[in-house]
């Protein structure tokens, strides 16, 4: 599994006064792609709950922003996992636009914990989701 990409158009809410992606709102264009990612592996959210009483969360957050997005942008969000561990992922994520040069917008790092849903403790990934994984670039 390498790199996943998502698009996300730029609306005017995603925007300040002056017309640029409020920083806050590249997190929620991230949140979007591991989303789709995990629904690219054929894990629904709804379905993980119900079925194995599991939730992805935040951990931690570290954000690098390089240029501004502009209202009515097309933007790449790309998703890379680049660290496994028993009861998390690590993902490599970047925000490109989709009409121009690679030279990324954002880029962040972005630890997901793997939570059982009743009390939010940790606990293991489930297996079947480790096997869509599994890499030889992912620690």
């Amino acid at each position: 599994m390498g790199e996943f990409q998502w698009p996300v158009r730029v609306y005017y809410e995603d925007t300040d006064s002056g017309g640029v992606v409020y920083y806050a709102n590249y997190l929620k264009f991230m949140e979007r792609a591991r989303s789709e990612w995990l629904r690219s592996l054929g894990v629904e959210q709804d379905e993980l709950i119900a079925r194995d009483n599991v939730i992805f969360a935040v951990r931690s957050a570290q954000m690098e922003f390089l240029s501004p997005g502009r209202f009515n942008d097309l933007l790449h969000v790309s998703a890379r996992v680049i660290r496994r561990g028993r009861a998390s992922l690590t993902f490599e994520q970047k925000i490109t636009r989709a009409d121009q040069d690679e030279s990324p917008l954002c880029i962040g790092s972005i630890k997901v914990a793997c939570l059982n849903a009743a009390t939010l403790r940790p606990r293991p990934i489930p297996d079947y989701i480790l096997e869509k994984i599994s890499c030889g670039d992912v620690q």
